[in-house]
């Protein structure tokens, strides 16, 4: 297959149904900031930083290291799809709330791997340790990250 061959990539998007014709080495952040997902960062476009999490079928993936074509059949959210109108998600608020966010750059990022983090089932309260491991991926020049930590504890006796 030439690099110039396009195929059909069929998935969903924040719950609507999506289909384009990708070139088969795409990122799926490109793709995404393509169609208007300004959320997904393509900050250092390698796997460090986290500014391009999105969630595929549930699980914080980084959408830079992705291929658009392993999307095929999958559920992506991204920052977008979490707010319903004017009303931010719960996590969207606390982070907002809190102070967590400086300059919103990485924010995206950490409000969607916060967000399957907190959907993982777990029988007690996560430690500091765990959410910190759970962040791990996404990087913050602005804060100290305790401020973060806190945040992703505070949205976790809320649910």
């Amino acid at each position: 297959m030439k690099r110039t061959d396009r195929i059909v990539l069929e998935c969903t998007i924040n719950g609507m149904a999506f289909a384009a014709d990708i070139v088969p080495g795409m990122p799926l952040a490109e793709l995404l900031r393509e169609q208007g997902y300004l959320s997904v960062k393509q900050g250092c476009c390698v796997g460090e930083c986290g500014a391009c999490t999105v969630l595929i079928d549930g699980i914080a993936v980084d959408s830079c290291l992705y291929l658009a074509v392993w999307a095929a059949g999958k559920q992506i959210r991204t920052l977008e799809g979490e707010s319903r109108g004017e009303q931010l998600s719960p996590i969207q608020q606390a982070y907002a709330e809190s102070g967590a966010i400086q300059c919103g750059f990485c924010t995206p990022g950490f409000i969607m791997a916060t967000t399957a983090m907190l959907a993982k089932p777990h029988n007690s309260p996560l430690t500091i340790l765990e959410i910190r491991r759970g962040l791990a991926g996404n990087l913050c020049r602005c804060t100290g990250y305790q401020t973060i930590v806190n945040t992703v504890q505070a949205c976790e006796q809320e649910q």
